[in-house]
């Protein structure tokens, strides 16, 4: 019969934080040549994002969220 020592085991897996919507809030902005720049933060979690507002649209990503 083969032991496996806990040196050699897998570890346990990463739970990841449950998924939800994000409720986006401006923490600053600013104009550029394609629209305004907006710096937006999670009000739940924290993670932000750089999102790009024009006047023929609403709002799109211009970062992953971090």
């Amino acid at each position: 019969m083969t032991r496996i020592s806990a040196s050699h085991a897998s570890p346990l897996p990463c739970l990841a934080l449950p998924a939800h919507e994000h409720g986006w809030t401006v923490e600053s902005s600013h104009r550029s040549l394609d629209g305004t720049v907006l710096y937006v933060r999670c009000v739940e979690c924290g993670t932000r994002r750089i999102d790009l507002a024009d006047t023929d649209a609403p709002p799109r990503a211009l970062s992953r969220e971090i």
